[in-house]
């Protein structure tokens, strides 16, 4: 008897979940033409930095769509900000408080580069070279590999959509939330939410929540369903290097005046080598090792290494590891290097400066202050002289190797316990909504300014990416294939219905 009530136990959640499952896919199929209607529509909003009113139109949007579903909704002004959309919907009798948060700005774009019009969505029946798709005379079911194209649909407009159109499938199912929903949208992230961590603790009492589920980020690349439990930190660096005050021909002072091109270059080879390695001593000495969960998550991923060097177009990796293990160590990246001109604009000239463009990326437990510190040491342990203004002609006389940095916005690293009960519940119920095992990141390679969530609430944070993983984020034809949305509203509801700890 004993053992059939543990079989009951066992099998009539899983039931009840697949019936959950089910039923939201049943009313997704019923009502694709809306749910794409949804995220078109809020494509078409202009949310980007340049354009506050934009930013603005977007959150009363956002706002008129929760108050119509029945959330208590309010904006959490800040000044200077765009508005923070808040809202809750409490459910009679849940033990727990979630709060689940996606932003709705995008960022900047260049109209030049995009193949449409970026704020005009296009559906394509698959990436940018496809046919476009009609979708006035469509018929669903559509196709999961047609792709929607235009900024922020996939970075989050696609998550504030299957968050939507995921309590509309519960509600037409009439199955309540097992937790009280809180919902935090903001239009800052990608200025790195320079305002979000005071307005989280002037409403720090009304924000607080058992569990942040945080609706950024693409799924792993095998389009495995993904979570993910934290994300790298972020700081930029602007680096000058000087050489004469004006131009010089190459062959009458080449070999004999330092060229600020060749300088740079070195400047850059000794702060990483060609595998990624980070030059700088004792650079990695207050990195948090990865705990034996986070080990074992990493090692149980699907391997896409290969197909993705195919994709990419590139013949081998840095270093030795796998993509995820790479992503688990801190980096230095160069975004960009400018240093005179190159091809039929090419002079015989020694440039009289370079520029380089860095971008750092944190784990726990190293910090923008303390990273900042060892690399200044560093370079002027190298010989180079330090500088935070362009330097006169005294000071270019006076010292041989001189470089202007300028340091960016940033902040650390979080990566949550895995093995928390609530990880676990979250684990479990995502599982559930998805049928199969999930790929779980011990930390998503980007970097999400989430560590301010742990820092005011000292709760669990969990990310819940839905967007594909080559869905140009940050760069022109951003899209969002149908089949991640689809997914991504099932995942949704399963959190919102069946998450229990």
């Amino acid at each position: 008897m004993k053992k059939l009530l543990i079989v009951l136990a066992v099998l009539f959640p899983a039931c009840a979940q697949a019936a959950l499952v089910d039923e939201v896919r049943a009313w997704r199929m019923a009502h694709e033409a809306e749910v794409v209607a949804t995220v078109s529509e809020l494509t078409r909003l202009r949310s980007v930095p340049a354009d506050p009113e934009g930013l603005t139109n977007t959150a009363a949007r956002l706002q008129a769509l929760l108050a119509a579903r029945g959330f208590a909704v309010q904006m959490l002004p800040a000044a200077g900000a765009p508005p923070i959309v808040f809202a809750e919907l409490k459910t009679p009798g849940a033990k727990r408080t979630v709060t689940f948060y996606a932003h709705y700005d995008g960022q900047p774009v260049t109209a030049s580069e995009w193949h449409s019009e970026p704020f005009t969505p296009v559906m394509r029946a698959g990436k940018v070279d496809a046919r476009e798709i009609d979708m006035k005379a469509a018929k669903a079911p559509y196709d999961p590999e047609w792709r929607l194209f235009g900024r922020a649909v996939g970075d989050d407009k696609s998550s504030i959509t299957a968050f939507l159109a995921a309590f509309d499938a519960l509600k037409a199912a009439k199955r309540a939330p097992s937790v009280n929903i809180k919902v935090i949208w903001e239009g800052e992230e990608e200025r790195s939410s320079p305002h979000l961590e005071g307005v989280l603790r002037a409403n720090q009492a009304l924000l607080a929540s058992d569990l942040w589920l945080i609706g950024d980020g693409p799924m792993h690349q095998s389009r495995t369903p993904t979570l993910y439990f934290g994300a790298r930190g972020t700081l930029s660096l602007e680096a000058v290097i000087y050489g004469p005050l004006a131009a010089l021909h190459d062959g009458h002072y080449g070999n004999w005046v330092p060229n600020p091109a060749a300088m740079a270059a070195d400047f850059i080879s000794s702060l990483r080598d060609s595998e990624g390695g980070i030059a700088i001593p004792n650079f990695g000495s207050d990195v948090r090792p990865l705990t034996a969960a986070e080990t074992k998550a990493i090692a149980e991923l699907p391997p896409v290494e290969a197909a993705l060097k195919q994709e990419f177009g590139i013949g081998r990796s840095e270093g030795s590891a796998g993509l995820t293990a790479s992503t688990m160590r801190p980096a230095i990246n160069v975004r960009g290097f400018r240093a005179g001109q190159v091809g039929v604009q090419a002079a015989n000239a020694i440039p009289t400066e370079a520029a380089v463009s860095f971008d750092f990326r944190l784990v726990p437990d190293q910090t923008p202050a303390t990273v900042k510190k060892k690399v200044e040491d560093y370079i002027k342990a190298k010989g180079w002289t330090v500088v935070a203004a362009d330097p006169d002609a005294a000071a270019r006389a006076a010292h041989g190797r001189i470089v202007k940095l300028t340091w960016g916005g940033g902040y650390p690293a979080l990566r949550s316990d895995m093995d928390s009960p609530a990880a676990k519940a979250v684990i479990a119920a995502a599982g559930r909504a998805a049928g199969k095992k999930l790929a779980l990141l011990p930390m998503m390679g980007g970097s999400v300014p989430i560590n301010m969530f742990e820092d005011v609430f000292h709760v669990p944070i969990i990310g819940l990416p839905i967007a594909n993983h080559d869905n140009n984020q940050h760069a022109a034809d951003e899209n969002l294939r149908l089949g991640n949305l689809w997914a991504g509203i099932e995942t949704y509801a399963g959190l919102m219905a069946d998450l229990s700890w």
